[in-house]
């Protein structure tokens, strides 16, 4: 059975907008996509941006620093000028509490 831990308040992801939680010295971005909930690494694997500051597209989020965007579901590359996915982490919601699951992360490859 998969092993969740509570990373945020639902009110603190309100819809269109992120948050960066710090998960054992991980950072991972939190994105509300109209009450729906994804997880994914915070960094751009092409030159190290923070995800959770670049721009929402549908269920999709376009890095800040040169535009390449990922797929909030799976963490996949969508666009360059990245070239590697990111990590996806499960979300599960328990009342008010945004729980991630623990030691799974699943980057495509």
């Amino acid at each position: 059975m998969p092993e969740f831990i509570k990373v945020a308040k639902t009110s603190e992801v309100p819809p269109g907008k992120s948050k960066v939680v710090d998960l054992g010295g991980l950072r991972i971005a939190l994105f509300n996509v109209d009450g729906r909930y994804f997880a994914i690494d915070d960094v751009c694997t092409h030159a190290g941006g923070s995800l959770s500051e670049g721009g929402l597209h549908g269920a999709t989020v376009e890095c800040p620093l040169h535009g390449a965007r990922f797929d909030l579901a799976t963490g996949r590359v969508l666009d360059p000028p990245a070239e590697t996915d990111v990590a996806a982490y499960r979300v599960h919601i328990e009342g008010k509490d945004i729980m991630l699951e623990v030691g799974q992360a699943s980057a495509s490859e």
